[in-house]
């Protein structure tokens, strides 16, 4: 079954799998929004972005403070191409969990963070993807009259 990221090209899909850094925005609970660089992995066939942190981090109590309706948005840029993940999140705290989203991150971004007691995962049910992940095409240098 499609979901929203496996519906997408494959350009989009694997833009995703190459190492950028990310932005994650939660809404603080006075609504104003809270945006912090992260790494973030996709899994296009679960339908899912995962996140890892510390569990006393300011957006996993943005996120625990929205309970089931913590929307959030996770993006990445690279020149011309960008691409934006947006859904409802939740944090997960499950060991499992935890080192398999440890993993993730270790394939993608080519190093494996060093244990911490405190991580947990920010597991994002994506719901809706924008971008822009084909190359740019160059402007031409046509002369002007």
């Amino acid at each position: 079954m499609l979901n929203a990221i496996s519906a997408q090209s494959d350009s989009y899909r694997e833009f995703w799998t190459e190492y950028h850094l990310c932005t994650l925005t939660t809404m603080r609970p006075d609504g104003r929004p809270h945006v912090v660089p992260v790494g973030v992995t996709v899994d296009a066939s679960a339908g899912v972005a995962r996140v890892i942190t510390r569990k006393s981090s300011r957006k996993v109590a943005n996120i625990l403070a929205r309970g089931s309706e913590a929307r959030v948005a996770v993006c990445q840029v690279d020149g011309g191409r960008w691409a934006t993940l947006e859904g409802v999140a939740e944090v997960c705290t499950d060991e499992a969990i935890v080192q398999d989203a440890v993993a993730r991150y270790g394939e993608r971004y080519g190093r494996t963070p060093a244990p911490d007691p405190e991580r947990v995962v920010i597991r994002i049910s994506i719901e809706r993807c924008m971008g822009q992940t084909l190359p740019m095409q160059p402007r031409s240098s046509q002369p002007t009259a």
